[in-house]
């Protein structure tokens, strides 16, 4: 008898909100998290066929001995939708197979956590059996990207505008972790690990 697959949980996010401390949280409860962004990153760098289909994109300049070169790219994507999209499109599915494989390795598990920022941006989300999203008050997510990353008021406020309104991701999702300093994390994630075994077992 194949062992059953476990539950694929998405968990998101806007910029600021605080995802990746929930996510430490599940961790050391156990579960598997997969940080969407980084093996993006990896990808961008190390899979043949991601490095080609951006060289094809945005030319030779791309990599610069080698290296993907982040800056160059940005500046050629920040103000024109339509290579960003073009990206997008060769990023997102890179990253979504390479998810899948992942998921596949954790056997054993009762459920996994997908953790990536553009989560319903990217449509990714309809892959997932469950969707958690965390939620903080703008001017709290402000001020931390501020600080985490120093950068000014403006930078910060550019990439917000960039990114879904919270409402509308707290719409799409099973379970909300509200982050606004004032309700305490680990409560809240403990609940939602409990159901989450809950529906597990009622699966098993």
């Amino acid at each position: 008898m194949m062992e059953r697959q476990p539950l694929r949980v998405g968990i998101t996010g806007g910029i600021g909100s605080g995802k990746t401390t929930v996510c430490r949280i599940f961790e050391n409860l156990g579960a598997p998290v997969y940080d969407a962004d980084y093996w993006a990153k990896w990808l961008i760098s190390k899979d043949e066929t991601v490095k080609s289909g951006i060289i094809a994109l945005f030319g030779p300049n791309a990599y610069n001995k080698g290296v993907y070169d982040r800056a160059y790219i940005a500046g050629l994507v920040f103000n024109d939708q339509e290579k960003l999209t073009a990206l997008n499109a060769l990023v997102h599915p890179a990253v979504e197979r390479h998810s899948l494989a992942w998921h596949a390795q954790q056997i054993g598990h009762p459920y996994t956590l997908k953790e990536a920022a553009l989560m319903i941006e990217s449509g990714s989300y309809r892959h997932l059996d469950r969707l958690i999203v965390v939620t903080a008050p703008v001017a709290l997510r402000i001020r931390r990207v501020m600080e985490r990353d120093g950068l000014p008021e403006a930078q910060v406020l550019a990439r917000l505008a960039q990114q879904m309104p919270e409402a509308e991701k707290v719409a799409l999702a099973d379970f909300v972790i509200v982050n606004d300093g004032q309700q305490a994390l680990i409560p809240q994630v403990w609940q939602i690990h409990h159901t989450l075994l809950l529906q597990c077992a009622q699966i098993t």
